[in-house]
């Protein structure tokens, strides 16, 4: 039976995640189509890359969401007072960055990934805004915080800022501080940067 382009965007997830470099003649031939079938499909190599990195973004956003309601529940702070938005994009950036395959797709194809994770018209961009605007509205509905600014101008701040972070050894060839991301994305949602976590 011929794949579904759910189907290819699941197996090219798995690729990458695998560490294995996305080549749509190599795909096509496994999936047992021709390449102009995986492109009517799921659209050029670019294209189905970004469904890729959406489909392994999508899996790991819910895992973390996953693992705070398995430790506090429907609880909207934990222990610490940390918003449960926040811990759970903390949790999201760290298991995005210690992905081994996602780590040598940045490092083999930079110019690529860097274009196709970062395009505000392409497939990734869009959709983890979307996602960043669901979790930070949780919070807002159940009375967690409310926002200085409008909910899309702070997720466009957040997510644009989590990108410089978490793409800081492409963007600007420095190893990622994924510690000071939180504390300033911290400040940016709450208003003010906690105690424990001031910078000097």
């Amino acid at each position: 039976m011929s794949p579904t382009a759910e189907e290819i965007v699941r197996i090219a997830a798995h690729w990458i995640g695998r560490s294995v470099r996305l080549d749509t003649r190599t795909l096509a031939a496994e999936l047992g189509i021709s390449r102009s079938t995986l492109f009517r499909r799921v659209g050029n190599r670019e294209d189905l890359m970004g469904d890729a990195l959406w489909y392994m973004a999508d899996r790991t956003m819910a895992a973390a969401t996953r693992a705070w309601e398995a430790e506090y529940g429907a609880a909207v702070r934990d222990g610490h007072g940390e918003l449960r938005c926040l811990a759970v994009m903390r949790r999201y950036r760290s298991d995005i960055a210690g992905n081994p395959g996602f780590g040598r797709l940045l490092d083999e194809e930079p110019t690529v990934a860097i274009r196709v994770l970062t395009d505000p018209r392409g497939r990734v961009q869009p959709r983890v805004m979307v996602a960043h605007v669901g979790l930070l509205q949780r919070d807002i509905d159940a009375g967690g915080f409310t926002p200085a600014v409008s909910l899309e101008s702070l997720c466009y701040a957040i997510v644009r800022l989590g990108e410089a972070f978490l793409y800081s050894d492409v963007l600007a060839s420095r190893a990622p501080d994924l510690e000071a991301a939180s504390t300033l994305l911290a400040a940016l949602v709450e208003g003010r940067v906690p105690a424990s976590e001031q910078l000097l």
